[in-house]
């Protein structure tokens, strides 16, 4: 049979196109943004960026209710957006399989915390899957439908980091398709509207189905014993089954390829069969906690980490330490000499629109709430000027709340535009509704840039390469009640700056929305032309380094008379944006016009 090589991601996407999945939606966040970008480009297949996670399983869960198979997926903290959506899918079930993925972060490669979503798994009761490697995670999501249709549930698919973006061969299977499928919306008033009196009634279904899917777990396949030497038993699931096998290559194994519910007589007499039991899974002592509850002795977070990603270098290093395996067992990673290295702290790219609007807010000593996005690294030196990130769309709320705490500061609020469309405009609503004075500023590089350039509502292009409306956030601004309504270019300094003023004068709320596209854009990288220091203006003053721009760098040459080094520019990064250029005084960066 034919094989490829996928990363997790794309092997989701494979098993939900042979599934038959029909629909999918999601938002697309890192480690999960890859799948829906796979799956789209199957044949037979709707996909979407919705603007959010809670919109995206709502998407989801219609298509289900229609008799289509359907998906989200998002990343882990997408799951608490799109909590509200994940409760009443479970109570009210569908007509065809409903799959959620939640791609967690262990170690927060690319988020602001590292929440384990099995929690959401028992807290909604519905089955939740973990596949340990590209393979499973193909074959487990046509295992994930079956489960769906069979149990009338949504199906949590949990996949991590490494799952994620990790790559292995994959055995390709041919498309099944759901044969029946409805003509016509349900109209099942008991099953799918959800007033208190249904609702009622359908609490106890939900139980009595984690019970029978209780008895479905002690058969499921994924599920399995493997037994070596009896001395040391150990659960475990997902990619830290990977690791497990390599330390401990001679003990017994239970691998869970269903982490809830768990199949508790495999459990109990995998228990029976060995002499120590530990759970190695990665965060949160999930299984750990269930095992223990059933009455068993068992250990795991006393043994290894409860926070961050897992490695055989971690595992080792804590059975080392716990005395599960001698010293000797240690295994010295070999030492590349590479020299001294330079710090590589993180930074807006070179030419990234951000930088400009960061710098006079900088300049102008202003407080700004901030969000989720690349220009959160405006909190970096020597921007320094994000004083608050917790998650998308917060920025304009916090900024409101520190307005009607009667601070007397004003706090500038700074947002993304894709996420000013997935949860900044309730935010902003909120401010026009309540006669906040809030400054909102969208940063607008015309992408979700962050994840990889995805389109939104405000860029006119759809997941699957249609064309659509661009809306634009100062018509939303507007619509909602917001008089004071700027539009800057990014790239000019003056213009930023002007605009803001004139914003901290009002006593009402303004909105600024700061244009340019992401320097990384094919379309703008064609368009590059590095700028050049004419080194007989510069006097070393180092007022362009106050910018942050990775293409600016001190030079050998030193001014005779200052005694600091000139300014130099690598013309393989610069971009020839000209922010550099407009913050010189003495006029030593040339423009680019005066380079033609």
């Amino acid at each position: 049979m034919e094989k490829e090589l996928m990363l997790g991601n794309e092997a989701i996407a494979r098993g939900a196109w042979e599934a038959g999945i029909e629909v999918a939606a999601a938002y697309p966040g890192t480690p999960s943004t890859e799948i829906l970008e796979a799956f789209a480009r199957y044949p037979g297949v709707y996909a979407e960026w919705s603007v959010n996670e809670k919109v995206a399983l709502d998407v989801a869960v219609g298509a289900a209710y229609s008799g289509r198979r359907a998906m989200a997926a998002m990343k882990h903290v997408g799951l608490n957006v799109a909590a509200d959506s994940f409760f009443y899918a479970s109570m009210t079930g569908a007509e065809a399989a409903l799959i959620i993925i939640t791609a967690d972060d262990p170690a927060m490669h690319s988020s602001q915390n590292e929440q384990d979503n099995r929690r959401y798994a028992k807290f909604a009761r519905v089955p939740c899957l973990e596949p340990s490697d590209s393979q499973e995670a193909k074959e487990m999501m046509k295992a994930a439908v079956e489960i769906s249709e069979a149990f009338d549930t949504p199906v949590l698919f949990r996949i991590t980091t490494r799952i994620a973006h990790s790559a292995g061969l994959v055995t390709l299977g041919e498309r099944v398709t759901r044969p029946q499928k409805l003509s016509e919306f349900p109209r099942n008033v008991p099953k799918y509207v959800m007033l208190p009196a249904n609702a009622r009634l359908r609490h106890p279904v939900i139980e009595e189905r984690i019970k029978r899917l209780e008895e479905f777990a002690e058969t499921f396949p994924y599920n399995r014993m493997e037994m070596g030497d009896p001395s040391l038993g150990i659960v475990t699931c997902g990619v830290a089954y990977q690791y497990a096998r390599e330390v401990f290559p001679e003990a017994s194994f239970l691998k869970l390829g269903m982490t809830y519910p768990l199949p508790k007589r495999m459990v109990k007499e995998f228990a029976s069969k060995v002499d120590r039991l530990i759970v190695i899974e990665e965060l949160d002592p999930f299984l750990e906690e269930e095992i223990r509850l059933m009455g068993i002795p068992v250990e795991g977070k006393s043994i290894f980490p409860i926070c961050g990603e897992f490695d055989p270098t971690v595992v080792r290093e804590a059975a080392i330490k716990a005395g599960l395996l001698p010293l000797e067992a240690r295994v010295e990673i070999p030492k590349v000499e590479v020299g001294e290295l330079p710090p590589r702290p993180p930074i807006l790219c070179p030419g990234c629109p951000h930088r400009g609007v960061f710098y006079v807010m900088n300049k102008l000593k202003l407080a700004v709430t901030g969000d989720i996005g690349c220009y959160t690294l405006g909190a970096l030196p020597p921007l320094s000027t994000i004083h608050t990130c917790g998650c998308m769309g917060a920025g304009v709320g916090q900024a409101h709340g520190a307005d009607k705490s009667g601070l007397g500061e004003r706090v500038v609020a700074v947002i993304g535009d894709s996420t000013f469309f997935h949860t900044g405009m309730p935010a902003l609503l909120n401010v026009a509704y309540n006669n906040g004075k809030t400054i909102t500023v969208v940063l607008d590089n015309r992408s979700t840039a962050m994840t990889g350039h995805q389109g939104h509502p405000g860029t006119g292009q759809t997941l699957q390469g249609g064309k659509s409306s661009e809306v634009m956030i100062e018509d939303v601004a507007r619509a909602f009640g917001i008089k004071n309504v700027y539009t800057v270019d990014s790239y000019d300094i003056k213009g930023v700056e002007k605009a803001l003023k004139e914003a901290l004068a009002k006593d009402e709320a303004v909105v600024i929305v700061a244009r340019r596209e992401c320097a990384l854009l094919p379309e703008v990288r064609k368009n590059y032309k590095p700028l050049r220091v004419d080194p007989e203006k510069c006097n070393g003053c180092g007022l362009c380094f106050r910018a942050g721009c990775p293409a600016t760098l001190r030079s050998e040459e030193i001014d005779p008379k200052t005694k600091r080094p000139k300014m130099k520019i690598d013309p393989l990064l610069c971009t020839g944006c000209e922010v550099c250029a407009q913050i010189c005084p003495r006029r030593a960066i040339l423009f680019r016009a005066q380079l033609d």
